[in-house]
């Protein structure tokens, strides 16, 4: 049987724009990802890894103008988002070369022998070391920042993995390129070309998963594809780590003496929030708690006017689209729901922003509105109006996991009066990032940031940005009585390669 052809499709006309690949084989993916492996010792030395990140980003932004054309002709996502969006990955893939120049994310400890101790010690030294090739899914709707050379690859390079990617049906021609561009950079490095595998096609991504070689995943995408890999990963002879990112409601608690205050600008807010990027961010508040009365209808007026502004927009694909519109009228069908802006098909190719409203209490319980808790994927977002704290505690108590959760708070609760801090510790259970007085969408690649959440938000506690992502592809290793000669440089007790370490409890910097 011939290959299944892999297609770029413009998501404005649904038309084929051309044909990119063919869908790998089982055998196409072990050769992928045997490649990976062997060139894993192209990766040890730390100085030639930073200069990779370092290159592949400089690469990147020479390409930039090439490579934002076809992203925008994959995606519809428009040059200047997508000129951003590759800022921000270039970006990120230095700031994962400067984490690999400072050498902490090793985490060398050292302790002496030390007969007094209960028990006693003997001679100790740990560090951490990579698991090996790291198999990558992309996302749709983030063809730089969360694909190819998104943050999954740049950490697990950083932490010295090799990576095979498992390229998304949504922007092949796009995953082809920026293939190249890092293989290119790693050439220019003296690393092979197996050190960046990529893989199309669905059957492919099976077979990555289960793949032996393979020694951990990363994933961002929907929670029936990512439960599926997730379970798969946790089914092998030897299971392995699977850090997915699989859904997100992005709650936000909007509070009676906020309303109050500033209702205009939180309803402004809030519109321009869930209709970024056609309502296409992981992190888009979904669900907004909002007082009945006058000040919350003070909001859904301001939020009317603005979504009723907003243009209609092209989905990343028309399987997205078609799943949109189905979605929001099986929701707007439900008793007690209304959408003073309709959301759904915008034209052929489009669709239109919208939002919903439904009274809290409708929430508290379960029934046939549990779909409002449900991420609905798009520029849509359900307004619960609560009478008082208790419907909001009841709501909250009934959400799954989450990436963000939001409290939007006055002046006077800021302060510490009031109800702020209350809610605020009502909502950390249930996301990794917490905002108040803000709004979800945009996610900085900083040391402190965590993009992951508990289940279904992601499958494990760690984050897919910022420093610390480099954590999910390392294990520690501790030697214990090895002579000096037989250490790693890491470990030895002069230090030769000048590591930040905790030495017999000191921390040495």
């Amino acid at each position: 049987m011939a290959a299944a052809p892999v297609w770029s499709v413009d998501p404005r006309t649904g038309k084929q724009r051309e044909q990119v690949a063919v869908e790998a084989t089982a055998q196409e993916v072990d050769a992928a990802v045997r490649a990976a492996h062997a060139a894993r010792d192209a990766l040890t030395d730390r100085t030639v890894r930073a200069a990779f990140l370092r290159g592949a980003a400089d690469e990147l932004k020479a390409a930039e103008s090439t490579l934002v054309e076809v992203a925008d002709a994959e995606t519809a996502l428009g040059p200047v988002r997508l000129t951003g969006e590759l800022a921000r990955t270039c970006y990120q893939l230095r700031a994962f070369a400067d984490i690999v120049d400072e050498g902490e994310f090793l985490g060398v400890v050292v302790n002496h022998p030390d007969d007094t101790a209960t028990p006693p010690i003997p001679d100790l030294r740990r560090y951490k070391v990579p698991l090996g090739v790291v198999a990558v899914y992309s996302a749709s709707n983030f063809p730089f920042a969360f694909s190819v050379p998104g943050g999954d690859t740049a950490s697990a390079l950083a932490a010295g993995c090799p990576v095979v990617v498992k390229a998304h049906p949504d922007h092949p021609a796009l995953s082809e390129l920026v293939a190249k561009v890092l293989r290119r950079a790693a050439a220019r490095h003296g690393i092979p070309d197996g050190v960046l595998g990529l893989v199309h096609g669905f059957e492919a991504g099976v077979e990555l998963i289960k793949h032996p070689l393979v020694a951990a995943a990363g994933f961002t995408g929907s929670v029936r594809g990512g439960r599926a890999l997730f379970d798969a990963a946790a089914a092998r002879p030897a299971p392995i780590p699977f850090h997915g990112e699989l859904g997100s409601l992005n709650p936000v608690v909007v509070t009676e003496a906020a309303a109050t205050e500033r209702a205009a600008a939180i309803g402004a807010g809030l519109a321009g929030s869930m209709t970024l990027g056609v309502g296409q961010f992981c992190v888009k508040p979904g669900l907004v708690l909002v007082p009945a009365g006058a000040a919350g209808d003070g909001l859904v007026k301001s939020l009317t006017d603005a979504v009723s502004d907003t243009d209609a927009g092209v989905l990343l694909d028309h399987r997205m689209r078609d799943n949109f519109v189905a979605g929001v009228a099986e929701r707007t069908a439900l008793p007690d729901v209304d959408s003073p802006v309709t959301p759904g098909s915008g034209g052929e190719h489009t669709v239109a922003a919208g939002f919903l409203t439904v009274p809290a209490a409708r929430l508290t319980a379960r029934g046939e509105h549990d779909l409002l808790l449900e991420e609905c994927f798009g520029p849509v977002t359900v307004v619960a109006r609560y009478e008082d704290d208790a419907e909001v505690a009841g709501v909250l108590s009934r959400l799954p996991g989450n990436l963000t959760a939001t409290v939007q708070v006055s002046a006077e609760e800021a302060a510490g009066e009031g109800r702020g801090a209350s809610i605020l510790a009502e909502l950390v259970p249930l996301a990794g990032r917490v905002l108040v007085n803000g709004w979800p969408t945009g996610v900085a690649v900083a040391a402190a940031q965590q993009h992951g959440g508990p289940y279904p938000a992601t499958t494990s506690t760690s984050t897919s940005v910022g420093g610390t992502a480099v954590e999910r592809w390392l294990r520690p290793v501790a030697y214990q009585g090895a002579p000096e000669a037989l250490l790693p440089a890491e470990l030895r007790d002069d230090n030769p390669l000048g590591l930040p370490r905790r030495f017999n409890g000191v921390l040495e910097r």
